[in-house]
């Protein structure tokens, strides 16, 4: 192809993408007419009921169906695709997955808009928020805002904080009956809600309460062309310094130290699982008690980075220092890999074990039906048909029916063995209505085997199972609002009755806001208490 028929390509191809963006966002900014929302209802329920396995676990046919016409009978005049988004998402959270889940279309931007937008800065990303006893406050935060670190927040721009989160809990989904997960996730996600409620804002106005103060904060994202510029003299030093640097030569030894440094960082990091924005690892291994005897596993989610290096190299150490207890701290753990949990739980039994059963599926071909949704580029699909019959076979090869009932096998329905170094001492699980996914099915696997003593607050994933594995993410035509929806059943080998409830702590405790001013942990004090009292 010639230089003008590439040249000529590119523009064409750039015209389009703008055409594309500009039809995009009038499509969903504008108000649909009535029977197209219709639509858009209509659809959706049908791919739930082509697609998920268990779609009447906890609301019957006729219910669901009543709510579903119900919605389509409320609904008697034009909306834009974000208000039919809340709309919807009141009717679908009776589906009873916390998996299964809406968000409305986002605003695209042009490429000189990407452009500009790269390096933005917005630090009300800096903010972590807790919702506890009917206050929101401030968690934790980076930077010059860590001095807000449990402040209470009053109001967003003019609007309450207590019928924001009135509002959000009634549009979260949770596994079946369950009412501690609306409550965490509410405070937990509380600036992705308020996003996915207000669409895409660049200023935002925060109310605090800081002991006997109220005061106001402003927040705005700072595009990269607009962050302050250093002054001429600053620009200069700066430049010669770093010419300064650049002109320092570095002795072989020294780069190969630098690199063999900068190779073990990264090793590091990998192994715990840094997560950067928030400076912080998602896998630790600590030892408390007044001897340091007991040690604390912090797993703040199993699905960061490779995780065989952390437990091996973990269970050596516990077992090298003849640990009397070990605590795993799942709160606020949304969970993540069925084999990141098998391999840990294979260190806390001595037993051949199964993480869950074969689970139900509706098609054979969930890894497929998961790569070929609707929201899949056309390129990536064209490309992802090259290995589709690989898919394919692997589908067919995991999949068996029963009893007219289809099944599919993951790794983690296998029989495993326990590890040589498993851990043979008192095990104590701290859990919240966070804890959630993977981390409930692994609190299932310990509670059912009696084999740790739960602490906290019921966790926000069933015990019984749920729906997720694989999923098919399938856009609405008319409003593009997007149903996230679970193909497999993962079917815990333990079960309890009532069905649709979480795990639930031999120890109820719900720590306070005092707790917090107070930097007190009372999950973990009652733990270290416990501990001292049966030595």
């Amino acid at each position: 192809m010639s230089h003008k028929l590439l040249s000529i390509f590119f523009v064409i191809l750039l015209i389009t993408s703008c055409a594309s963006v500009e039809k995009h966002n009038e499509q969903i900014t504008k108000l649909h007419a009535v029977e197209d929302l219709h639509e858009d209802i209509d659809k959706v329920y049908e791919q739930l009921q082509r697609n998920h396995p268990h779609l009447y676990q906890f609301t019957s046919k006729d219910v669901l169906d009543f709510k579903f016409d119900s919605l389509k009978t409320a609904i008697n005049e034009p909306m834009d695709s974000r208000t039919f988004y809340k709309q919807l998402a009141k009717v679908t959270k009776y589906v009873g997955q916390g998996h299964m889940s809406l968000s409305p279309p986002s605003i695209k931007f042009n490429r000189k808009e990407r452009k500009a937008l790269r390096g933005a800065k917005f630090d009300i990303n800096n903010l972590d928020f807790e919702y506890l006893e009917g206050k929101l406050f401030i968690a934790n935060a980076r930077g010059k805002d860590s001095v807000l670190i449990n402040a209470e927040v009053l109001k967003v721009e003019d609007e309450d904080t207590q019928d924001l989160i009135k509002k959000y809990k009634g549009l979260i989904a949770s596994d079946g009956y369950n009412t501690t997960f609306h409550q965490r996730l509410a405070g937990n996600r509380f600036m992705g809600y308020y996003a996915l409620d207000k669409g895409r804002f660049d200023s935002i106005s925060l109310t605090f309460r800081n002991a006997d103060s109220t005061f106001v904060k402003q927040y705005k994202r700072i595009l990269k062309k607009d962050l302050p510029d250093l002054n001429k003299d600053s620009l200069q030093s700066d430049s010669t310094k770093l010419k300064d640097k650049k002109n320092i030569k570095l002795t072989k030894a020294e780069r190969k130290a630098k690199k063999l440094e900068r190779k073990a960082k990264n090793k590091h990091n990998e192994k715990y699982g840094f997560i950067s924005d928030k400076n912080e690892y998602t896998r630790n291994l600590d030892f408390v008690g007044k001897d340091s005897s007991v040690a604390l596993l912090k797993i703040r989610g199993f699905s960061r980075y490779d995780y065989e290096d952390f437990y091996d190299d973990s269970f050596k150490i516990i077992d090298s220092l003849k640990s009397e207890a070990l605590i795993i701290d799942l709160r606020n753990n949304f969970g993540g890999r069925l084999n990141e949990i098998a391999y840990l739980y294979s260190y806390l039994t001595d037993k051949n074990f199964n993480m869950i059963n074969p689970s139900e599926v509706n098609t054979r071909f969930p890894m497929i039906k998961s790569f070929m949704s609707n929201t899949t580029p056309t390129g990536v699909k064209i490309l992802g048909s090259l290995v589709v019959p690989v898919f394919a076979t692997l589908d067919v090869l995991k999949s068996t029916k029963k009893d007219g009932q289809l099944y599919y096998r993951f790794k983690s329905s296998k029989e495993q063995e326990p590890k040589p170094l498993n851990f043979k001492g008192k095990i104590y699980v701290l859990i919240n209505g966070n804890s959630f996914s993977a981390s409930s099915v692994l609190s299932t696997q310990l509670k059912g085997n009696q084999r740790a003593t739960f602490v906290g607050e019921e966790t926000g994933g069933a015990y019984n199972g749920t729906v997720a594995g694989y999923y098919k993410t399938y856009e609405m035509p008319n409003t593009k609002v997007r149903a996230r929806i679970g193909l497999a059943h993962l079917d815990a080998p333990f079960k309890v009755t009532p069905d649709g409830y979480g795990v639930t702590p031999d120890i109820e405790i719900i720590p306070t806001y005092k707790d917090r001013l107070n930097n007190i942990d009372p999950e973990l004090e009652w733990v270290l208490e416990d501990l001292e009292q049966n030595k």
